[in-house]
């Protein structure tokens, strides 16, 4: 009996000396296995770090080509200051405002600047005219919204899409009355709508060719009478709800004559 006994005890610490080996290689290869995954899950990460940022600067430079793209019609029609500039960060004003995402805001301001893309198509002779346009230089000015949304509107990037918007309906009047299609009201989309008053706000505001800088009085008074025939109604409210915030951009981007 009791060498039954030893036997017995003999094969349980035998089977405990392999369970004992067992767990330590398999505690071992968890181990292994751990490390692996951690310089996988490290590698992993890298690799989509390096993937946001390689999204990021591509964003950064679509954005960047816009802007620049889009103040060659400033530049041919001898209005190099900094509208592009303002007209963008109005736009973004208005949009934050009148409570569009913080995305959509974004891609309005770098959107914007392309809203008169179509002016490279415009003669010299009638985009650099002092004097006021007859009928026909006045038909052919106003064809840079069409050309300006033609230019732009088979692109596949969301902010080139936005941009055509833009150029191709800021133009467009509320009371159905501006051009290239007589559309009025909220048929005039919303990015359109926007840039429609920041960039009539700056122009008036500015010395062009053909006219002096309008007072502010001016100005002001005109965007009133225009509220609900040139420009949205509720843009027009929150344009003079948030006053002091556009003419801080305004005084932070003045033109140095």
């Amino acid at each position: 009996m009791k060498s039954y006994e030893n036997k017995l005890i003999s094969q349980i610490e035998h089977l405990k000396d392999e369970f004992d080996s067992t767990t330590t290689k398999l505690i071992k290869e968890l181990k292994r296995q751990d490390k692996i995954m951690a310089r996988s899950d490290k590698r992993q990460q890298l690799e989509y770090d390096e993937l946001i940022k390689l999204k990021t600067e591509l964003e950064e430079t679509q954005k960047e080509i816009v802007w620049i793209v889009g103040t060659i019609g400033e530049y041919r029609n001898k209005e190099m200051g900094n509208h592009v500039k303002r007209v963008a960060s109005y736009s973004y004003c208005l949009a934050k405002h009148y409570g569009l995402s913080n995305r959509e805001c974004e891609l309005i301001k770098y959107a914007s600047p392309m809203h008169d893309i179509g002016k490279v198509a415009i003669p010299d002779s009638i985009l650099n005219k002092a004097g006021s346009f007859t009928q026909d230089e006045r038909d052919i000015m106003e064809r840079h919204s069409q050309i300006g949304y033609d230019l732009l509107k088979n692109s596949d990037r969301e902010l080139i899409k936005i941009a055509s918007i833009i150029a191709y309906e800021h133009h467009e009047k509320y009371n159905g009355k501006g051009y290239p299609r007589g559309i009025s009201g909220e048929d005039i989309h919303i990015y359109g709508r926007i840039v429609a008053l920041a960039d009539v706000f700056d122009a008036l505001g500015s010395n062009r060719i053909y006219k002096k800088a309008w007072s502010d009085d001016k100005i002001f008074t005109l965007l009133k009478e225009e509220r609900g025939e040139h420009f949205d109604p509720k843009l027009i409210d929150i344009f003079f709800e948030n006053l002091d915030e556009i003419l801080a951009i305004r005084d932070s981007m003045e033109d140095i004559v």
